[in-house]
């Protein structure tokens, strides 16, 4: 039995839901989302799509092993927003996703109750009628090797059935795969018996 789980919950394109009380309107887009540098971008672009909104709340969940998030309440107050939010990636198992609330705001104060109800319920919808996909867990490996050993390298690579992310073939030779963390020990045992290898671990996706 291995000691890490394989595979992740995500979903593979955006979503979006949307839920009102008492004339506010709370609109919910859910990203796939690796990059946290993306996050401005995207910020930015919903900004500019519903300029007349009061708040723009975001809570996000990361990584295979879903260690990493975060959470902003953009002036609502403290806990109202993004934990609502990052709770219903949490109650789903979902990670790698971002979800950006737009808030318009109707004109009655919702009170606390009532404003996590509605964060929660409008991250809800986005998610719902989201496609959800399973995922596995992948290593990211670059190999370096001579021109001589470019046959048994290819052979190991082809009988893997690995994903190719780059190649670049010249007097020396380098190729970056990636590998499912199941596959990891063999694959990698075998280019290991390939003499005048370097192997490098870059990161897991």
């Amino acid at each position: 039995m291995s000691l890490f789980e394989d595979t992740y919950n995500t979903i593979d394109e955006p979503s979006e839901g949307i839920f009102r009380d008492k004339g506010s309107k709370f609109i919910a887009y859910a990203y796939p989302f690796k990059d946290e540098n993306k996050l401005k971008e995207i910020i930015s672009e919903l900004k500019s799509l519903h300029p007349k909104a009061r708040h723009h709340c975001w809570a996000y969940r990361l990584t295979p092993d879903r260690s990493v998030f975060r959470i902003n309440d953009d002036g609502e107050p403290s806990g109202t927003a993004g934990r609502p939010i990052l709770n219903v990636l949490l109650s789903m198992d979902v990670t790698n996703i971002l979800i950006v609330v737009v808030r318009y705001f109707g004109g009655t104060l919702l009170g606390v109750p009532g404003l996590i109800n509605a964060y929660k319920t409008s991250a809800q919808e986005a998610l719902t009628v989201a496609n959800i996909v399973e995922r596995t867990v992948n290593d990211v490996y670059e190999i370096e090797f001579d021109y001589l050993q470019m046959n048994n390298i290819m052979r190991v690579v082809k009988e893997s059935e690995v994903n190719v992310l780059s190649q670049d073939f010249d007097m020396s030779c380098k190729i970056t795969l990636e590998i499912r963390k199941l596959q990891v020990n063999e694959l990698i045992g075998r280019v290991e018996k390939i003499e005048g290898v370097k192997i490098n671990y870059l990161r897991t996706i």
